[in-house]
C-alpha cells in the first residue's frame, strides 16, 4: 500500500460514471488519500444545485463526506500548480512510454491521474505528467475498470 507518511492525491478526469467515481471515493478513503479533484466532466458528490448525489452516495458509502475533494474546470492548471508545489504527477495509462506499477516510486508529494472509461487520459496531459503508470494487462481484455484500477494502484 502507499505509504500512510505520503500525500497523495487523485484527479479524476472526465470520469463518466457516478458508480466509479463513488467507488473511487470509497477506495480513497480506507487509504488516506489527501484530496480529490474532479476535473472535466467527472461529477462531483454535490451536484450544481448544491445537492447530495445519492448515486455517488450508494457506492461512496459516506467516503464522500470524508475526503476532501474539489472540481477543477482545468487538469492542466491544476498539474501546473501542482508541479510548483513539488508534486510528482503520475498518470495511470497504456502508453510505450508506461513503467509497470510495480516498478513505481511514489514520491511524498503525488498526484494520481486517471481518466475516461472509455478514451483514457489525453496525449497532451500525458506529456505534463512526470510518469505514465501501467498494469499490465495478461488476458484479452486491454484494460480493467477506472474504480479496479485505482484501487490496484492505491494499494500497491
Amino acid at each position: 500500500m502507499i505509504s500512510q507518511k505520503k500525500e497523495i492525491c487523485l484527479a479524476l478526469h472526465n470520469i463518466r460514471s457516478t458508480h466509479n467515481v463513488g467507488a473511487i471515493f470509497r477506495t480513497a478513503e480506507a487509504v488516506g488519500v489527501a484530496c480529490i479533484y474532479l476535473c472535466g466532466y467527472t461529477p462531483a458528490p454535490i451536484d450544481r444545485f448544491g445537492r447530495e448525489r445519492g448515486d455517488i452516495a450508494k457506492s461512496a458509502l459516506g467516503a464522500e463526506k470524508m475526503v476532501k475533494w474539489e472540481s477543477v474546470a482545468d487538469i492542466g492548471e491544476l498539474i501546473k500548480d501542482l508541479k510548483k508545489k513539488k508534486f510528482q504527477i503520475c498518470a495511470i495509462e497504456q502508453s510505450e512510454k508506461s513503467i509497470d506499477y510495480k516498478k513505481v516510486k511514489y514520491g511524498n508529494k503525488t498526484l494520481i491521474i486517471l481518466g475516461n472509461e472509455v478514451k483514457g487520459i489525453e496525449e497532451d496531459i500525458l506529456n505534463k505528467c512526470h510518469k505514465i503508470v501501467e498494469i499490465p494487462m495478461k488476458g484479452r481484455k486491454e484494460s480493467l475498470n477506472v474504480s479496479v484500477t485505482a484501487g490496484i494502484i492505491l494499494f500497491t
